[in-house]
């Protein structure tokens, strides 16, 4: 039963990112596929699989013990806390303690989420920034 909630609650989101996206207004200058497309096929694919996990459930899902769900729940306040942090601290920074955090509770030790991310931070600095020159929250420290 709760596949089947899970699946029209995701279909239903589906329809309504589609029916925004299309609502994107488009200048007269743009390209042929247009600013619409790529929101609308994401669209398409949430629908698909909702539409999957709605008709073909799990027989009995297996609900996550309680710890499970703090886990959970403490991934989702990082990543909240990171889209707070991004603006004000810039994007290396936000970056390496958001995945460093995620990181120790993944089960690496202390030294090992700070290594990582900090490596992840930086990787996906220099290659986003300097490779491929997009716009990353630049913190008071200028990266």
């Amino acid at each position: 039963m709760s596949d089947r909630i899970l699946g029209g609650t995701c279909l239903l989101l589906s329809m309504l990112y589609i029916y925004f996206a299309a609502q994107t207004q488009v200048g007269f200058i743009s390209d042929p596929m247009g600013p619409k497309a790529f929101p609308i096929g994401v669209g398409v694919v949430l629908a698909l699989a909702a539409l999957y996990t709605f008709l073909k459930p799990d027989p009995e899902p297996v609900w996550p013990r309680l710890g499970r769900i703090g886990e959970i729940a403490f991934a989702v306040v990082v990543m909240a806390a990171y889209t707070y942090a991004l603006p004000e601290f810039g994007f290396t920074v936000s970056t390496a303690v958001a995945s460093g955090l995620l990181s120790w509770r993944l089960g690496a030790g202390p030294i090992a989420a700070a290594i990582a991310g900090v490596s992840i931070a930086v990787g996906i600095f220099v290659i986003f920034r300097l490779v491929l020159g997009l716009s990353l929250a630049l913190g008071p420290w200028g990266f």
